[in-house]
């Protein structure tokens, strides 16, 4: 029975819920570890990948930029969320609360004077994770053909 490499209907809104889901536990794990937590973006990229896999996206140019969208998408929501639950905590707010108040630019601001070097980098990590993952596929053995 030949295999079918047309990606699922059910592709993409699975990478939907998987990056909001990852988003949220970053954002709670920062939040736990007073952090930003940047390394969990190789992770991140890790999953997105996974979860186009396990729809049955095939490898190539087109899994590899959905994963690296989703995966930036994380890291902006991820850090938006951290900063809003930072801010809210001083104002009694909790973190989806703190979001609907606060300005794009305020969050940037804060994430600028938050993030350092190595956390870009490990964003950046992250993005070229998911390009990488997501172009290099499962390929079966010689003798599988």
């Amino acid at each position: 029975m030949p295999k079918s490499s047309a990606p699922r209907w059910y592709a993409l809104p699975l990478l939907v819920l998987g990056a909001a889901g990852f988003a949220a536990f970053w954002m709670l794990a920062a939040l736990a570890l007073d952090g930003l937590c940047a390394w969990l973006a190789p992770l991140a990229a890790v999953d997105m990948v996974l979860l186009l896999r396990m729809a049955k996206w095939p490898a190539g140019p087109a899994r590899a930029a959905w994963a690296a969208l989703a995966t930036a998408g994380v890291v902006a929501a991820a850090n938006f969320l951290i900063v809003a639950g930072q801010v809210g905590q001083n104002f009694g707010f909790r973190p989806w609360e703190s979001a609907l108040l606060l300005g794009r630019d305020y969050a940037w601001l804060l994430l600028h004077l938050a993030a350092d070097r190595l956390d870009v980098a490990l964003w950046t990590a992250g993005v070229l994770v998911a390009l990488w993952a997501g172009l290099n596929g499962h390929r079966p053995a010689p003798s599988a053909r």
